[in-house]
């Protein structure tokens, strides 16, 4: 099993019982179950795994259950051998969206106190914004596709490497060059086979880049059947703005052109704003929206009208623009523009470690690709992204660090392939693989 950064927080809900239920979301084929699954079992002597999707497909046992006594009579009749107390019992519902009645049960069910709960869900955020859920009786954890972190572990690169490389960031010191050519190349692995685990074991463990793109494929196709669910009008939407991105990213300009999904003039956000709610809150795409005043708080200047959608997972990406041709990501004189894929593995990355994402482009300053809000700080942190040699190509970065600008910045990155770690007039350069510690 692969060792996942929700680990730790899943196990400390084991040992509370006080907590709220814990309801994991996340995209398809990310490993939500499997941690959930090998976790829960090792720590609970009865655990009871229910399969809601497979029972809403099937039989629907579960569709009119409205309260805890029906629940409970269900529960029993179909696992009463493995049912006892709080203490040693434990239910996962699995695919929880599926029922939004046992959603708004959940507060019920822990009050009564009766056995412990956990559940997942991969179209989750979407079903959380359509149902009553009651005030303080779950906690919703986002899961991510592994990060590169998560993938250096799934490596064997040892926890010492790691906190070497997290000193040379913290410290700002050049890495050792040996290192730096190791955890490069896994860098550019990890570009390739993304953080889906199916892939990441084809890749790693099997060494197999042809079974590694067919996990990406077929989860590529998963995504785009989960808006199934939605009437012919929004699922053809959905599938349009979704295919539409695979264009957006190869493209200087990066954003959505909304007249482009349907080849209608006069159009914007709000005439899609049902279907980008969808690929945002189910997890299958991570956006990031233009503000038109790059100060702190960021929020307070978002346009929504702008913004750029990318894939959640880089893996994904990369299979599609590339297929089985690794060497268009491994070898860099081959005049590839991998500044897409890099933008995209750095949004999964910063959304991972729970940044909202933003980016900001004027005519008069340019384009910066990514803002974070700096919390420490109450200012913002712009972040530039390089796929090529030149890590100078840039003019808008330093522009919001400037001390004679008007948006005091501290300072900004600049993430390369180089082995630098150099500061110029506020600016930082270092290795694109320590965005992980940001």
């Amino acid at each position: 099993m692969f060792e996942r950064k929700i680990k730790k927080t899943l196990i400390n809900y084991y040992n509370d019982q006080n907590s709220k239920i814990i309801v994991v979301d996340g995209a398809r084929q990310i490993g939500k179950s499997f941690i959930i699954r090998n976790t829960a079992s090792n720590y609970f002597t009865n655990y009871i795994e229910i399969d809601l999707k497979s029972d809403y497909e099937g039989e629907r046992l579960f569709e009119n259950i409205k309260t805890t006594k029906a629940f409970y009579l269900l529960i029993s009749s179909l696992y009463g051998d493995k049912l006892n107390t709080i203490e040693d019992t434990i239910i996962f519902l699995d695919e929880i969206q599926f029922y939004p009645n046992l959603i708004t049960l959940l507060k019920d069910l822990k009050k009564e106190a009766k056995y412990r709960y956990i559940a997942s869900g991969s179209l989750l955020g979407v079903t959380l914004k359509h149902t009553f859920i009651p005030m303080g009786s779950i906690d919703e954890i986002n899961m991510y596709p592994m990060d590169f972190e998560e993938f250096l572990w799934a490596n064997n690169v040892s926890k010492e490497t790691i906190e070497y490389l997290k000193n040379c960031f913290v410290n700002r010191s050049e890495i050792e060059e040996s290192v730096h050519k190791i955890i490069l190349s896994l860098f550019k692995d990890y570009l390739i086979c993304g953080g889906l685990p199916d892939a990441i074991i084809e890749y790693v463990t099997n060494r197999n880049i042809s079974k590694t793109r067919n996990v990406q494929s077929q989860t590529f196709t998963f995504y785009k059947d989960d808006c199934s669910k939605y009437d012919t009008d929004h699922k053809l939407k959905i599938s349009k703005l979704y295919n539409l991105m695979i264009s957006n990213m190869v493209n200087k300009v990066k954003r959505i052109v909304f007249k482009k999904i349907e080849n209608k003039e006069d159009t914007d956000l709000a005439k899609y704003e049902d279907e980008f709610d969808y690929l945002c809150a189910s997890g299958v795409t991570n956006s990031a929206y233009a503000v038109s005043n790059p100060v702190f708080p960021l929020c307070e200047t978002t346009s929504k009208n702008l913004v750029k959608l990318y894939y959640n997972d880089v893996g994904i990406l990369t299979s599609i623009l590339y297929k089985n041709n690794i060497k268009a990501i491994l070898d860099v004189d081959n005049g590839v523009n991998l500044g897409s894929v890099y933008e995209t593995v750095c949004a999964m990355e910063l959304k991972a470690h729970g940044h909202d994402l933003y980016y900001f482009d004027s005519k008069k300053i340019g384009e910066v690709d990514f803002l974070i809000n700096d919390y420490n700080n109450l200012s913002v942190l712009p972040i530039e992204i390089k796929s090529g040699k030149d890590q100078n190509n840039f003019r808008a970065i330093p522009k919001l660090v400037s001390k004679s600008g008007n948006y005091k910045m501290k300072y900004g990155y600049v993430f390369g392939n180089k082995n630098i770690f150099t500061e110029k007039d506020d600016l930082i350069f270092l290795p694109i693989y320590l965005i992980m510690f940001l």
